[in-house]
């Protein structure tokens, strides 16, 4: 069974976009995609520095 997904709308400034258009791309993922792995692994990090 997938995870839940919940449908927002954020609003990027235009290089911040571009670059991560231009990485999802280049890893073969949609754009939402890859927002999604890398809030994730932020995520992760943030826990990471809160255990030490």
């Amino acid at each position: 069974m997938k995870p839940l997904k919940v449908r927002i709308s954020i609003t990027l400034d235009d290089p911040i976009y571009q670059k991560i258009k231009g990485l999802a791309e280049y890893d073969d993922r949609s754009v939402s995609s890859y927002i999604n792995l890398a809030l994730r692994e932020h995520l992760a990090q943030l826990d990471r520095e809160a255990a030490e």
